[in-house]
């Protein structure tokens, strides 16, 4: 079987990588010369039976080094599909906790927060609590709280260079449509589906809309679109940081655990610890002159 190598750094150049680079190529027995995607990416190409062991070998060299390894088939690299978790992945923020902050009871979210996308709770009653406390706060909070979202690096860069290869892109969340919406239209998401927050009188209810987004529908979503676009599952890509991530992540032709909870991280095939999301497009196979910017702004479909 063909597959592909790929050693993504962060904090070093092509002449600091190098030698990084020459020592896996040998631990793992490749002849072929390393193909550099960009001044800190490059790829080694190889014929092996098994990527296991490959990967293992590579990781043994790197040790503690600030390198992400993938090790996948070469063929069909390139995904048509991406299925994107939103919060501490396409955004930095968890909007919950930072809604929480304007009540003055962040830290006691964010533990809830913390927990559930680790697995320790289960993920619809945290989101019930969760939502319980907020309960009465005036609904033009939820402005104030978009203000602070921080879109994550590389994510534009994701998005408008899967688009402009043609591939169909969806923004899901177990967060709230009032912030979701907006991140897909800034940038450049098709579809997006996340939970609807109940509003009344110019009020948070605390109540969430039912049915809620699980990762049961985040990995169903992915089924839906691949089926509904002529999409082979395995030219499939997920990515995403929590629990509720994990149905998708383990679907998708290639899964990323991207800067996961560590349980997250422990169930996943692929990872990415270190570096941002253009990680993804390396991935891939794309070379820094192939990546995009930013993609033009359109609303997202809404699919719940």
């Amino acid at each position: 079987m063909r597959i592909v190598l790929t050693l993504i750094g962060t904090s070093c150049d092509r002449s600091g990588l190098a030698g990084c680079v020459a020592a896996v190529a040998a631990a793992v027995g490749a002849t072929a010369a390393p193909i550099w995607l960009a001044l800190e990416v490059c790829d080694i190409v190889l014929d092996a039976a098994d990527s296991a062991p490959v990967e293992r070998a590579a990781r043994a060299v790197i040790g503690g080094a600030e390198v992400d390894v993938l090790v996948q088939p070469i063929e069909g690299r390139r995904k048509k599909l991406l299925v994107a978790d939103m919060e501490s992945t396409i955004i930095e923020n968890e909007m919950l906790d930072e809604l929480a902050d304007f009540a003055g009871i962040r830290p006691q979210v964010s533990e809830i927060t913390r927990r559930t996308m680790n697995g320790e709770l289960d993920f619809a009653s945290a989101l019930e609590a969760r939502v319980r406390l907020l309960a009465g706060m005036d609904a033009r909070v939820l402005d104030r709280a978009a203000e602070r979202i921080r879109v994550a690096r590389g994510a534009r860069q994701l998005v408008a260079t899967m688009r402009a290869a043609g591939s169909v892109t969806a923004l899901v969340s177990g967060g709230f449509t009032v912030f979701a919406e907006r991140i897909a239209a800034e940038l450049g998401f098709d579809h997006v589906v996340a939970n609807r927050l109940d509003l009344s009188k110019g009020r948070i209810t605390g109540t969430v809309r039912h049915p809620f987004v699980t990762g049961e529908t985040k990995r169903d979503t992915l089924l839906t679109l691949a089926a509904e676009h002529g999409i082979a599952v395995d030219r499939s890509m997920a990515v995403g940081d929590g629990a509720n991530d994990l149905p998708m992540l383990a679907a998708a032709g290639i899964g990323i655990a991207f800067h996961a909870k560590p349980s997250v991280s422990a169930s996943s095939r692929w990872r990415i610890d270190h570096s941002d999301l253009t990680a993804l497009l390396y991935i891939q196979g794309y070379a820094t002159d192939e990546i995009a910017e930013d993609a033009p702004k359109r609303p997202a479909k809404r699919e719940n």
